[in-house]
Order: structure tokens, then C-alpha cells, then sequence
């Protein structure tokens, strides 16, 4: 199997590598298109600022690539925020691939929101074998509210989407590769699709 994470410059990829390298996989890091459209599974990281990221998205052309994908596309925590349509962050235009908004918390809440918090209402393979109230690790200050593409919610001042699927599109708010047996497994769950 192929496994594709993209690299644009946007943190964190290398432990997502180890991640899949301890299920058994090898996974390569590529900027290049046609790579990415021949993997048989997409990883879509990202760590850092939705308006930098997005630039740099452009700047290798892979923001026209990624929408166009037709294979299981996992994107995590910023990633799976750039698929959204609109991100606060940098008043950044998303890939529109989910029909969400990225928003930020409220000044009620402690941001960014960083630790171990609970996922539940799961309704994709994505979980199978998965608990409700599992613990996720997250690091986020933005998050996408609940919506009709939601599989997976999270409660933080507000219950929010840490989970999103629309057609072959996944998107976990949370870091599996941080997340101990549960994000383990959710990342093998989405292997095996």
C-alpha cells in the first residue's frame, strides 16, 4: 500500500511518519502532485497558522490537488481545517472541501486548548473499536462547529466537531499520532479503509 503524507511545510509530519511506520507501513512525505494522486492513502497534516499554511499550499500548486483526490484523504488538526470553506485564522479561504467554518473559542475558554479531552457521538469506521468518551490528544485555538458532516464531537465551553467525513474526506481535530492506543488505532482504522 502507498501511503502519501504531504509535506508543505507545516510542522509535525515526522511523527505522523514514526505513527505509521509502528502500524506495520511505510509512508513517504511528498510535495509532489502526481505522487500524491498515485498513493493508495492521503495524510493531510499540519501544525501552525491557517494563512501561512495556505500560502505555502499554493505555492507548490497542491491546493488545486488535494480537492481533486479521490483516494481516503485523512486530514488532521490544521489540515483538516484547511479543507473547511473559511477559517477565521488569517482570514484564510479554506480548499472547500467541507462545507464548514473555522472558528475561534470564545474568550470564556483557555486558549489554544491543549491536553487530553474526551470524542463521542462516533459514527464512522474511522472508530471501530473505539469507545465513547475515549481521551484524544488536542492542541487548537480555532475548531469547526458541529455541522451535518460531523462524525465525532468534543465539548470545550462548546461541543464542537473533532471529526468530520464528507465522501473519501476524514478530518480529525485531535492527533492520533500523540494519542496514544486510541489515536493508534483510529489511524490503522483509516489505513484499512
Amino acid at each position: 500500500m502507498k501511503i502519501a503524507i504531504i509535506d508543505y511545510g507545516a510542522g509535525n509530519i515526522q511523527s505522523i511518519k514514526f505513527a505509521v511506520k509502528r502500524l506495520g507501513f511505510e509512508a513517504v512525505l511528498s510535495s509532489n502532485a502526481e505522487e500524491i494522486k498515485a498513493a493508495d492513502k492521503v495524510i493531510f497534516p499540519g501544525v501552525g497558522e491557517a494563512s501561512s499554511a495556505m500560502k505555502m499550499l499554493k505555492s507548490t500548486g497542491l491546493h488545486n490537488v488535494i480537492p481533486e483526490l479521490n483516494q481516503p484523504v485523512l486530514g488532521i488538526c490544521l489540515g483538516m481545517q484547511l479543507m473547511c470553506e473559511y477559517c477565521e485564522e488569517g482570514d484564510t479561504t479554506g480548499l472547500g472541501i467541507f462545507d464548514a467554518q473555522v472558528v475561534k473559542f470564545s474568550d470564556k475558554e483557555k486558549v489554544p486548548q491543549i491536553g487530553w479531552n474526551q470524542i463521542y457521538d462516533l459514527q464512522s469506521e474511522l472508530f471501530e473499536g473505539i469507545k465513547e468518551q475515549e481521551y484524544v490528544y488536542l492542541v487548537h485555538s480555532f475548531y469547526i462547529p458541529e455541522c451535518e458532516e460531523t462524525i465525532a464531537s468534543t465539548e470545550y465551553g462548546v461541543e464542537y466537531t473533532s471529526a468530520i467525513k464528507k465522501n473519501n474526506f476524514y478530518g480529525v481535530q485531535f492527533h492520533p499520532e500523540k494519542s496514544s492506543n486510541a489515536g493508534e488505532k483510529i489511524l490503522e482504522n483509516f489505513l484499512k479503509l
